[in-house]
């Protein structure tokens, strides 16, 4: 029952609260019984889920959560996650679904999820060892052993000059600390800010542009270096745009190589680029982000050659590693570069403290102990384990090439590095233009009827639809189904158009919701 708090601090005599609700000694067998619902109510979807997304609209899910009265007395905890369950659990995107080939979501590793539920109740922050003690250690334990699998000696006690790192929440944030170290580093050597510059290709993660903005750069500071045919960043237009800029005046703070382009999958020549940076002095900062799994793969780590030159690399555990969000990380080949992020509180991390306070080398104060999860991956399915998967979804998408480059009525657009398929239905006699506004409008009829979800994009000016194939369970039968949805879902779009043409009432006989963009559309298929 709840119990009456004592009047004070502004707290109201009628104020109360369920002395259960709060995880601690006393209640742990309720903490115990609601976590194992909680369990048991994901797994018995999961044991049913046959589509990646419901299908509900927008105007409809937009409905539910209005109905929620988030100030209203509360129900118990019983009572709320069963709301919850209904309404998001209910909605949600299941990316390990077959159907689910749209974005860089994969299936996570259960040894992860459980390390999930365990960090997430003891709730440490690693910002200071004070409040984390091993997992401080274990983080800075889980970054060396990245940077070994970069080919970077990790800082010890016998190189205390070494590589080292932190883990972020996420690529974009990774790459904006990198190119805020790679920006204190041009400032240090007397470079003015406004004529700072930051070559990478247009193919580059958008958080490379948004980055320079947020760092204070020019308009005009992130320079396009041309790529080759294959989308890979060209090294003789990388040495044209050095020397190019320099004789501008200006100061190349960094060049960002990528290693999986978000789009083509693709992975930039890290070593010619290399040879580039180390020749003229250049912040080199590779984004591994979708690529990094590499690291691990028994098959195509030779496809990373040369990121151990880099100065900075980020990697994203969350995309490639199959680690629930939110883990990624930023590992510097040089401890050193680390340290304008350093920020002394006394608070904090008193002067007098020799303890590992990873405070001093984080954007972020409080922060999640993400890296148990990968280090309890890695002790259940070991690093060659989770490089077979790597190399699973890679060995499924160039089977998937295979099929859409031999079938009438598909495009493949181009090659891939990794696990992406760009491709377009544009059977022989349809216009190009025609075939340009089918894309986005089959990719609204599956996501609306919720049985496969694809991603849109655009490859040389043209739209296109892309799959990212990042679970290893998925066969290529089950891609193959989702192909079949593509063909169907466009040839119902041309028999509405013909229809409509032919004036034949009614006109919307094949996808008779696909006026409104926010119902399902896919009755027909």
């Amino acid at each position: 029952m709840p119990s009456a708090l004592p009047e004070a601090g502004g707290l109201s005599a009628t104020a109360s609260y369920d002395p259960a609700s709060l995880l601690r000694t006393a209640t742990a067998e309720h903490y115990a019984a609601t976590v194992h619902g909680v369990v048991d109510d994901v797994a018995a979807r999961l044991a049913t889920v046959t589509q990646p997304f419901s299908g509900a609209s927008r105007s409809e899910l937009q409905a539910l959560v209005d109905a929620v009265d988030l100030d209203a007395p509360g129900s118990g905890t019983r009572e709320a996650l069963r709301e919850v369950a209904d309404l998001y659990a209910t909605h949600a995107i299941w990316f390990h679904d077959p159907a689910y080939a749209a974005h860089l979501n994969c299936p996570v590793a259960i040894p992860a999820v459980a390390a999930e539920a365990m960090l997430a109740a003891i709730n440490t922050s690693v910002d200071t060892y004070d409040q984390s003690t091993v997992a401080t250690l274990m983080e800075q334990r889980t970054v060396a052993w990245t940077a070994s699998r970069i080919g970077f000696e990790p800082a010890s006690a016998a190189n205390p000059a070494g590589a080292d790192g932190v883990f972020t929440s996420g690529g974009t944030q990774s790459n904006f600390q990198a190119l805020f170290l790679a920006r204190q580093r041009a400032r240090r050597a007397g470079a003015a800010l406004e004529r700072l510059r930051i070559l990478a290709t247009e193919a580059s993660h958008f958080s490379v542009a948004k980055s320079a903005l947020l760092l204070g750069l020019a308009d005009d500071a992130v320079v396009a270096v041309p790529t080759d045919l294959t989308g890979r960043m060209d090294p003789d237009a990388l040495a044209a745009a050095l020397t190019s800029t320099a004789r501008a005046g200006d100061t190349v703070m960094a060049v960002v190589a990528t290693a999986g382009t978000t789009d083509r999958g693709r992975i930039d020549p890290l070593a010619p680029i290399a040879d580039l940076c180390d020749a003229t002095g250049t912040w080199l900062h590779v984004d591994a982000a979708y690529g990094c799994g590499l690291l691990v793969s028994p098959a195509r780590r030779h496809l990373l050659d040369g990121i151990e030159r880099a100065r900075s690399v980020t990697v994203d555990f969350h995309k490639a590693f199959f680690q629930p969000v939110s883990s990624s990380a930023l590992i510097v080949r040089e401890r050193a570069d680390l340290g304008p992020v350093a920020w002394h509180a006394d608070y904090l991390n008193p002067l007098e403290n020799a303890e590992p306070n990873q405070v001093d080398k984080s954007l972020q104060t409080t922060r999640r102990f993400d890296a148990l999860k990968l280090w309890t991956t890695l002790r259940a399915l070991g690093a060659d384990g989770i490089g077979a998967m790597v190399d699973a979804v890679c060995d499924l998408t160039q089977a998937v090439h295979e099929v859409v480059d031999a079938d009438p009525d598909l495009r493949l657009l181009a090659p891939t590095d990794l696990s992406t398929v760009l491709f377009r239905y544009e059977p022989a006699g349809l216009e190009p233009a025609h075939a340009d506004e089918l894309v986005p409008q089959i990719r609204r009829v599956l996501f609306d009827s919720g049985r496969a979800l694809v991603a849109k994009t655009v490859i040389d000016g043209r739209p296109c639809l892309k799959l990212t194939l990042l679970n290893p369970d998925v066969t290529l039968d089950d891609v193959r189904a989702v192909l079949e949805l593509v063909r169907s879902a466009a040839q119902g779009l041309l028999a509405g158009e013909q229809l409509a043409e032919d004036d034949a009432p009614p006109c919307r006989t094949v996808h008779p919701r696909l006026a409104r963009s926010d119902e399902p559309a896919l009755e027909s298929l």
